[in-house]
């Protein structure tokens, strides 16, 4: 799991960012709504944790950016006992949940980890991208015609139709799809990427993954 963390406060960051890379996540950090935006605009994440009390830009404000851009990633915002406005706009603005300062790391992980669960347990709902549909559950994608997929080629394009147009490494694909014990390295990953694409041009869909070997890969519509 992939997450992003946007707060200003060095102290805490940098404590956040060790406490998640212990539950063997990966995480990224902002210092403030602006950075917090861009990245999202630029990688995949399956979870982002937003102080409301930012510089350049507030934590609503970032919020209300990303999902506007049609993000609809997990977000957890981070608020002062006493924000009881902010945590109300924050949850009309699209937050998920919140959690009020000072609060326990502990806690914290231990959402984390239930997240990290569900997304794992939990039925998924069709994906849509141009003209692609994606059914996870069934393993088979319909364009102008229809195809099964493999369950590491469901797991990959769902990563890539839920984050559309977006450039996302090897290694993160890696870690994601692939379990510790399968060892797997990046030619496995084009191999994967290359039936992928044969199959996305059997069913006539106007979407392409575009990358090299090496990544980063992206879904993008045709021109």
């Amino acid at each position: 799991m992939k997450v992003l963390v946007a707060e200003d406060q060095a102290d805490l960051s940098r404590l956040l960012k060790i406490a998640i890379e212990h539950e063997g996540f990966t995480v990224d950090i902002a210092n403030n709504g602006q950075e917090a935006v861009d990245l999202a605009a630029q990688n995949a994440y399956d979870v982002m944790i937003l102080d409301i009390m930012m510089p350049v830009k507030d934590g609503i404000t970032a919020l209300k950016e990303i999902r506007q851009a049609g993000d609809d990633t997990y977000i957890i915002m981070l608020t002062a006992m006493t924000e009881i406005d902010d945590r109300v706009n924050g949850l009309d603005a699209g937050a998920d949940d919140y959690m009020t300062k000072p609060y326990s790391i502990k806690e914290l992980m231990a959402r984390l980890r239930t997240l990290d669960r569900r997304e794992k347990q939990y039925e998924q709902p069709l994906l849509q991208f141009g003209d692609l549909t994606l059914d996870p559950d069934e393993q088979r994608i319909e364009s102008h015609n229809s195809i099964s997929l493999s369950g590491k080629e469901t797991k990959l394009l769902s990563i890539f139709m839920s984050n559309p147009n977006k450039e996302i490494p090897s290694q993160q694909l890696l870690n994601t799809v692939w379990d510790d014990d399968d060892q797997a390295e990046p030619a496995d990953l084009w191999i994967y990427i290359s039936y992928l694409r044969q199959k996305l041009q059997s069913i006539n869909a106007h979407v392409q993954l575009v990358g090299n070997q090496d990544g980063p890969f992206a879904l993008t519509t045709l021109e």
